[in-house]
């Protein structure tokens, strides 16, 4: 994950950085997607308008002078095209526009707040797992696998006893709360936290402080 200022990767993508471009694109799909499930749109209405938004992106990045207002931009042209996809269903004889979203401005503020809140927090959690030791930052990895790691697996390919696998793990996640990018934010590291659901392979239930 590219974890620049926003402004470096407008840069970059105007200067035809690919790397930075798929940055921007990760970042902000889940703010364009999510303004796209408000309009209760079908998958492929939601893909069909997503693509639309990274095009009109394409034309519109040499103009943008604010790298800041990059997301409030996307939300307003992704709710555009969204509304023009709901017109033309109901030009269709299908449902017309629900009233919770007929308001100019009923989208784009909350979730453009929620979306930067939660991308904050993960370029956090990013930025502070990456400081961590190889040991630790593979013990977490490990734990946090998804279907679960079973404890005794864990245990060999770490070359640690089981028992030594909850207290390691206790260690690793106070280090990472310690991390000043996580500390400033105040970022719970709750997928962490949370104990794999490996019953019978080891220590289960509860968390660490």
């Amino acid at each position: 994950m590219d974890d620049r200022p926003l402004g470096e990767l407008v840069d970059g993508a105007r200067n035809g950085e690919r790397a930075a471009w798929d940055a921007i694109v990760d970042r902000y799909a889940g703010l364009v997607f999510a303004i796209c499930r408000r309009f209760r749109l079908s998958d492929a209405d939601r893909y069909d308008v997503s693509q639309t938004v990274w095009l009109h992106l394409v034309e519109h990045l040499p103009r943008l002078r604010n790298s800041e207002a990059l997301p409030g931009w996307l939300a307003t042209t992704t709710r555009h095209e969204c509304l023009d996809v709901v017109k033309q269903e109901s030009r269709r004889g299908r449902d017309a526009l629900p009233a919770d979203l007929a308001a100019p401005d009923a989208i784009d503020a909350e979730d453009i707040d929620v979306h930067l809140l939660r991308a904050e927090r993960r370029a956090a959690l990013r930025h502070a797992f990456a400081q961590l030791p190889e040991k630790c930052r593979h013990l977490l990895r490990l734990l946090t696998h998804d279907p679960p790691t079973p404890y005794e697996e864990i245990g060999k390919v770490m070359g640690i006893p089981i028992g030594s696998i909850g207290p390691s793990r206790a260690r690793c996640l106070a280090r990472l709360r310690r991390m000043p990018a996580l500390a400033a934010l105040g970022t719970a590291v709750s997928r962490l936290d949370a104990e794999p659901a490996t019953a019978g392979d080891g220590p289960s239930g509860g968390t660490d402080g």
